[in-house]
Parts: C-alpha cells; structure tokens; sequence
C-alpha cells in the first residue's frame, strides 16, 4: 500500500513542481521540505508539535506554553507547512527549540529525519492525515496524538470515500483529542476506537492573545476623535472588491467611517491596493505610514494592513470587524481574536472551517451573518445606528468566549498520560 502511495504523492509533486516554480512558492526552508535538516542539529526525544499554518499554530500558543512549564528539560520541534505560520511559530518557539518545515509524506524522505528527531512524541495540531509519517512513528514506538481534532463536512466526504484505506493508518494514532460532539461522531464513523477518543474542546478559545501595550493604534492611523474604524479582516480575492463596493455607499451615510483591510496573506497588498485605486479610495499601507506625504484628505483613505503581528493591535481600536474567507467558499477564519477584545463581528455565509464556533455566536446573537455585500452594508449601518446593539453583542461573545476556555487542561492531560504510558 504504501509503495503505491509514495509513488502517487511523488508524481503529484513532480507535476506541482512547475506550478511552484510559476507562483515563486519556493522559499529559503523548502530544503526540510526535502528532509535537509541543518549540519549540527542535535535532538534529546524532544516533544515534536506539527502545526500547518498561522492558525493552527496560534491556535497552539497556550498549550505550548504550559508544555513548557510542565516539561522544563524538553527541547521542543515545531514543524509548519506555510512560510507565515514558520514565521509565528519562531516567534513563540525558545531560543533551545527547532523550527522547521514538515518533510514530505515520501517514506525515503520522512524515514531518516523521524531517525535523527527521534521526538518522545508527535503531536498533530487539528487534522492532517499523513500515512508514511504516522506509520513510521509507530514502527519506532513514538506515540503520535492529535489534538483540537476538528473534521469538515467536505473532509469527512472524502475520508469516507477511502475509510477502509484510512483505517489502518487511525489505528496507528494513540489519542485524538476531538474539538466537538460531532467531530467526535465523525472520528468513529471513519474508525477510530472510542477508546481513543476524548471530547476536550477547542484550544483558539484558550490562545487568545492581547493587543501590544505602547502602541498607539489610532494615533498610527491618525483617526479623529470621531471617526469610526471598519476592519475587513483575514480577507481572500474576490472579497475586496465586494467590501470596497459596501464601504462606498456607507460612506454616504456614514463619513466619519473609515476601513482597514487586513488581507489574509500580506503579499496581496500590491493587488489590493489597485483594487482600492480602482474604487476612487487612496490606498495606505500600515508598514509605510510614517513614509508617506499627506496632501490628501483622510477621508479618501483605505488602510491596508501589509504587516504579520499587528493585526490584534488593530482590532483593539476597531468599532466594527468583518472576519473574511466567508464571503468566497474558502471556510472562514478565526472571530474569536476580535470577539475576545468586545467588537462586534460580522461573517458570510462560508464559515465551515468554523462552523461550531459560527453557530455558536450566532445562537447567543454574539455575531451577525451576511451573504452578500447589500446586507454587509445594511447590518454595518444597523450597528451604527444603534450602538446599543454593539455593546450587547460585545457582552455576549466575551462571555461565550469564557463558558468555552479549559480545553487547554484537558489536552495537557492527556498529553501528559500519553507520555507516562497511562492509556486510560
């Protein structure tokens, strides 16, 4: 089976290979990619945790901070898909730790960096099946966990489709640590022991962080006393131009509102910022403020935030928030960060990467839904005009947000149960 799989995933890389060429996707860590580890890397059985991208990683930022209280001697490995979530990963990893890129799924890749890692154990943020990597761990006793197990409607249709293949790679695994009843009820339909399975709740309500003190966020982006700020954030293409086209006619009403775009991936900004043009705004980018001239009114601007890291800081100072990736079928991002700072938080239609933490904001009236740019626009005005709304809605998601923290604990447990050979 394997053979066959290597053989798969090689010719698909091989044909992957000019499209990432195309788009320049190479970059400085690629080589781990390809199992080049750095000359002179020296690993104890440290505690490995893979974390594909900026969410998943930040989603782990609490848990890897009390692993680090509770196992001081451990050196630990944090291995990312994505350049972005790398970048966050350093940030959080000690000066003692390994940062690197998850080798590829090929058995002539996986095997030799599993055998000079030798991790204690291999723990997998939300779900990620790779079957070379898992099957090696296990011929090498390295327990392999995966924590805030989260499984997709569009997921579990394709896992189904290949259970009976799948099942013997689940079987390999010690502990999934699910994020939900029904993620937990689709993990036994794919297979998996209920033995194996623990209920622990979602870790982004427990690594929620603050915004930068000593930054003054308003006075960086020079809004007056009344104006308003709008951040349509974690935005993919195609949202922009529904977002500009919003902003414009609120504007009518509204002239003291002002908007930031945070799109998902900083290197659109180029992209974004003709998009602004093309709507009659003047694009700003928050990495080159202090750069720029003033010579235009303020009103004609629209904030384009080009930085990693600074996106909290932004949210603090925001009146309303648009979480994208849901107004395109991409899934949604993550709203608990800005409901966490009392804003009140407005999302599409296309949140299934979400959709439990979604329908819960949703059922407590703690978030507002909107399928196109005509209701953005009408719920934004709504928000406006009665500021009440703003204040019960910012109430209820702070104290849903509270109801739903300690999954962190619990995953610890069974982490800590995991590496002193208790099962149970």
């Amino acid at each position: 089976m394997f053979i066959i799989y290597d053989f798969i995933f090689l010719v698909f890389a091989l044909v992957c290979l000019p499209l990432y060429l195309f788009k320049k996707k190479f970059h400085k860590g690629f080589l781990a990619r390809l199992g080049v580890l750095p000359d002179g890397s020296v690993f104890d059985r440290p505690i490995w945790i893979h974390a594909v991208s900026v969410g998943e990683v930040m989603s782990i930022k609490k848990m890897f901070e009390e692993l680090r209280l509770a196992y001081p001697g451990k050196k630990f490995v944090i291995s990312t898909v994505t350049p972005t979530g790398n970048k966050i990963a350093r940030s959080i990893a000690g000066p003692q730790d390994f940062v690197t890129y998850l080798p590829l799924d090929l058995s002539f890749i996986i095997r030799p960096v599993i055998n000079k890692i030798n991790p204690c154990i291999f723990i997998i943020t939300e779900t990620e099946i790779w079957p070379n990597l898992i099957s090696c761990l296990y011929k090498k006793n390295i327990p392999v966990m995966i924590v805030n197990a989260r499984i997709s409607g569009r997921s579990f249709k394709g896992y189904m489709s290949i259970r009976y293949l799948l099942r013997p790679v689940l079987e390999k695994i010690s502990r999934f640590c699910a994020q939900s009843e029904t993620d937990a009820q689709r993990l036994l339909c794919l297979g998996v022991n209920k033995d194996k399975l623990r209920i622990t709740g979602n870790l982004k309500f427990d690594s929620l962080t603050l915004a930068k003190a000593g930054v003054d966020y308003r006075a960086k982006l020079e809004l007056g006393a009344k104006e308003k700020l709008f951040i349509a954030a974690s935005t993919h293409p195609g949202e922009e131009e529904i977002i500009l086209a919003a902003f414009t006619r609120l504007k009518e009403g509204a002239p003291d509102l002002r908007l930031l775009i945070a799109p998902r991936h900083p290197e659109r900004s180029p992209q974004i910022c003709e998009l602004v043009k093309k709507a009659g705004f003047w694009p700003r980018r928050t990495g080159s403020l202090d750069k720029e001239e003033s010579g235009r009114q303020e009103d004609e601007a629209v904030f384009i935030l080009d930085t990693i890291g600074e996106l909290i800081g932004f949210y603090a100072i925001a009146d309303i928030v648009f979480v994208g990736g849901s107004l395109v079928k991409k899934g949604g991002q993550n709203i608990l960060e800005p409901a966490s700072l009392g804003k009140p938080v407005l999302f599409g239609p296309y949140m299934f990467n979400f959709r439990d933490i979604a329908g819960m904001f949703l059922k407590a009236e703690a978030a507002l839904a909107v399928h196109n740019g005509e209701e953005l626009k009408e719920k934004i005005e709504y928000l406006l005009r009665y500021p009440s709304k703003i204040d019960q809605m910012a109430k209820r998601g702070r104290e849903l947000i509270s109801e739903n923290q300690g999954a962190t604990k619990r995953n610890l447990e069974s982490i800590r149960k995991i590496l002193e050979g208790d099962g149970k």
